[in-house]
């Protein structure tokens, strides 16, 4: 007679000398000092747009971009004749070449270049987690890669949500649950934060349709009132630009 056994890893990983990664919510750059900690990977989600359009243009052949906090900052750049993305409250600064909206990235003038980039607020969380040890770029774009990076990688974990203006905003806190939930289920992580558990709660509650998840919240109709629609839609497509992009000396870069 044959005896099937039904093993229960995590449990015993936890009841072992096993030390399982630690995984964090932080939701607005504003709170990021309370959350940095050394040898821990930081993940910046803006996912409506920046980071989603970050990705895209990575995977449309951008060389380097350059995350400034402000448009003078940015003004620098173009003064000096880099091509920069600047965007505040969902539209494109006049004067500038783009904004943070995806589509603008899918054109062959973007290919082997380097951009200099300010947003509301992705670029506020980039700059407040500067100093991490480790920097990436998530977005439902690319989830999956970003999600065998972090197994990959075997250290503690930290989104950091760039919200809205320093606010909480929901489709980042969906995101960060998004890839905890497939690292908690899946490899040596876990989590002791009620954030972190907050935002497994509701991607658990959102993740079989997102779009109609977030119909109500203040961003998506933000946008949906400057007629971005479609951009939404693209954000809330998962794995469409699989890419890993990292800050190295102040430079984002394609891994």
């Amino acid at each position: 007679m044959k005896i099937i056994l039904t093993i229960n890893w995590v449990n015993i990983i936890k009841n072992s000398t096993f030390v399982l990664m630690n995984i964090e919510v932080c939701y607005t750059p504003q709170a990021y000092p309370l959350f940095h900690k050394p040898n821990t990977i930081v993940v910046v989600i803006d996912v409506l747009r920046a980071t989603s359009a970050i990705a895209t243009a990575f995977y449309n052949g951008v060389a380097k971009m350059i995350p400034v906090a402000t448009v003078e900052e940015a003004q620098v750049y173009k003064n000096k004749g880099y091509l920069v993305a600047a965007e505040r409250n969902g539209e494109i600064i006049e004067g500038f070449d783009l904004g943070n909206s995806p589509f603008g990235y899918m054109n062959a003038k973007v290919k082997g270049k380097t951009i200099a980039i300010t947003t509301t607020n992705g670029t506020q969380a980039i700059e407040a987690a500067k100093y991490a040890d480790t920097l990436i770029i998530g977005s439902f774009l690319n989830l999956e890669v970003v999600v065998e990076y972090l197994k990959s990688q075997k250290k503690d974990v930290l989104f950091l949500c760039a919200g809205w203006k320093n606010k909480f905003n929901l489709e980042d806190t969906l995101f960060a649950g998004a890839v905890a939930d497939a690292l908690i289920s899946k490899s040596y992580f876990d989590t002791n934060c009620d954030s972190t558990i907050a935002a497994l709660e509701l991607y658990r509650l959102a993740k079989f349709d997102l779009y109609k998840f977030l119909s109500n919240s203040s961003h998506r109709n933000r946008l949906a009132k400057l007629d971005l629609e479609r951009d939404i839609k693209y954000c809330l497509t998962p794995n469409q630009c699989p890419v890993i992009v990292i800050l190295k000396d102040n430079y984002l870069i394609k891994l």
